[in-house]
C-alpha cells in the first residue's frame, strides 16, 4: 500500500512491516503505540525502522494512520482518552429537572 510519511511516498505491506520489526526490541511505550505480532511498539520507533528516517521528520499520526490502514492495531497515548462520565438514565434526568435529586447522586 502506498503511504506518505514525512512527504515521502512508501510502498508498505503488512508482511514487510512485520519482517522489518522482527528482532527489534520495543522501547518503553509513553505515547501512541502499535501492536505488531505479540509486541507493542511506540509509533515513532516503528516509523524510524520502517522508513529509515529520523524521528523528528515525521509525526506519530502519520505512522498511526499508515499502520491502521495496513491492518495493525493502534493504541492512543496512555491517559489521552478521558474516562466517560457516568450516564444518567432518563428517569434520573427528569427527576433532576423537576427539582429532585441530581442525576449523578446515586
Amino acid at each position: 500500500m502506498r503511504c506518505v510519511i514525512a512527504r515521502y511516498p512508501f510502498d508498505l505491506t503488512k508482511d514487510g512491516v512485520i519482517s522489518s520489526m522482527k528482532g527489534v526490541t520495543p522501547e518503553p511505550v509513553t505515547g501512541e503505540s502499535v501492536t505488531i505480532g505479540r509486541r507493542r511498539y511506540p509509533v515513532k520507533q516503528v516509523g524510524a525502522v520502517v522508513t529509515r528516517q529520523d524521528r523528528r521528520d515525521f509525526t506519530g499520526g502519520e505512522v498511526t494512520r499508515a499502520m491502521a490502514r495496513l491492518g495493525f492495531t493502534c493504541h492512543p497515548a496512555p491517559g489521552a482518552v478521558p474516562d466517560p462520565a457516568p450516564a444518567a438514565t432518563p428517569v434520573q434526568t427528569a427527576s433532576a429537572l423537576l427539582g429532585g435529586a441530581s442525576p449523578l447522586d446515586d
